[in-house]
């Protein structure tokens, strides 16, 4: 038996924890023909519904670009992505761990460099040794996040894992099949509009509203996701609705630290919100993971 695709980037938000409850707002009729998430981070949730043949089409979209191509590059390149991480994988774990923090902040310059020149249209090897070098980065680095600073270069530390895996060739191969079913998109969330009809289920997991003002995990692009772009969104989210898709949405719930912050009760008033327990998993002090809760807004 073949495996089952699973997501192959660790994602600041990622939906594993939730899958269970997000796979029971799922469309049970045929009805329901393309499945479209706008911001696929690393995927969990399409993974899990594109093992199952449920739909007949994907859209993914996400605006980070090296995000993009990489799903890209495993959906059509996956051979050649496979070698170099081979390379990588062998050279990495033949050094001691001094050098290997040294080889890791190596690579995470080489790759930052690379930002400035490469054309991300063009699946050469040197585009493809960039995806090697963000899975490398992705495996390597602190809490397996992806962040960037105000100039665009990925900036989170060494992680310090004995004996990471940096090569899982059995499940890039299976997301790439998995991958050959869907339309990837790149950019704003709205790229995916033209596919938006009364036969479309859309998962929407934009990133999240802080729950204060230092608690901001938004910066995997440049440009942050404020609360304007979360009313955009709103209006997105109604004109999806208008057009017969179905539409789940997930964010963090603001009630966590105030009670009275009634931000997403009042955007989406007209339609069903509700609250579900989650655990907060990436944070840099142990003390500050734990159960929260976290909103599921629908339009059925």
């Amino acid at each position: 038996m073949k495996p089952d695709a699973k997501p192959f980037l660790k994602w600041a938000g990622g939906k594993g924890q939730l899958l269970p409850v997000l796979k029971g707002y799922l469309p049970s009729d045929a009805g329901y023909t393309t499945y479209i998430e706008p911001f696929i981070g690393g995927g969990a949730l399409f993974f899990e519904v594109a093992n199952t043949n449920l739909f007949e089409h994907y859209v993914i979209n996400d605006f980070n670009i090296e995000l993009a191509t990489a799903y890209r590059v495993v959906k059509s390149n996956v051979l050649d992505l496979v070698d170099q991480l081979k390379k990588i994988e062998i050279k990495y774990h033949f050094l001691d761990q001094s050098a290997q923090k040294e080889f890791f902040y190596k690579i995470r310059n080489e790759f930052n460099n690379q930002k400035d020149v490469i054309d991300y249209k063009v699946f050469d090897s040197f585009l493809i040794q960039h995806i090697a070098y963000l899975i490398f980065l992705n495996r390597t680095c602190f809490n397996g996040l992806y962040r960037q600073n105000s100039k665009g270069g990925f900036n989170v530390p060494f992680g310090d894992y004995k004996n990471p895996k940096i090569c899982d060739e059995a499940n890039l191969i299976a997301c790439s099949n998995m991958l050959q079913k869907a339309t990837i998109l790149s950019g704003d969330f709205e790229n995916v509009s033209p596919f938006v009809n009364d036969m479309a289920f859309i998962y929407l997991d934009p990133p999240y509203r802080p729950l204060s003002t230092t608690s901001s995990f938004n910066s995997y692009a440049r440009e942050a996701f404020n609360d304007d772009s979360q009313k955009r969104l709103a209006s997105w989210f109604k004109l999806c609705s208008d057009k017969g898709a179905r539409v789940l949405l997930s964010n963090s719930d603001p009630k966590n630290t105030d009670m009275s912050d009634n931000f997403f009760d009042d955007l989406y008033s007209n339609y069903n919100i509700l609250r579900i327990e989650a655990k907060r998993m990436i944070n840099s002090k142990k003390e500050n993971r734990g159960s929260i809760t976290e909103l599921l807004i629908m339009n059925f």
